[in-house]
C-alpha cells in the first residue's frame, strides 16, 4: 500500500535541511524501487524548501512509521508536523513529473 507523507519543516530550518539533504537523499535511494513520487514542498517561488512530500509503498502503516522514524530529517528534528495517509492512485500522471 502506498503511504503519502506530508512533512512540514520547523521555521528557520533551511540551513539544517540543506546540511542533511545528501543523507536524506541517500536514505531514499535505499528504497528507490518503492517510491511512487518524492520531492520537496516549496514556496510559490519554486525554490524555497519548506517540507517534503513522499509517496512510498510499504506493507503496512507501522512499516512506514518505522522507516520515517529513522529518516535523517526526522532524526534531526527538522519537521514541525508529520502526516501519514494511505493513498490509492486512480489517475494516470501526465503533469509535474520529469520525463
Amino acid at each position: 500500500m502506498v503511504f503519502v507523507m506530508r512533512l512540514l519543516d520547523k521555521p528557520g530550518a533551511a540551513a539544517l535541511r540543506q546540511r542533511l539533504r545528501p543523507e536524506h537523499k541517500a536514505y531514499l535511494a535505499h528504497i528507490a524501487g518503492r517510491i511512487a513520487f518524492a520531492g520537496p514542498l516549496t514556496l510559490d517561488d519554486g525554490t524555497t524548501m519548506i517540507g517534503s512530500l513522499l509517496a512510498i509503498d510499504f506493507d503496512h502503516r507501522e512499516a512506514a512509521q518505522a522507516w520515517l522514524a529513522d529518516e535523517p530529517f526526522t532524526r534531526a528534528g527538522l519537521y514541525a508536523s508529520v502526516e501519514i495517509h494511505a493513498f490509492f492512485n486512480l489517475w494516470p500522471q501526465r503533469a509535474g513529473f520529469p520525463a
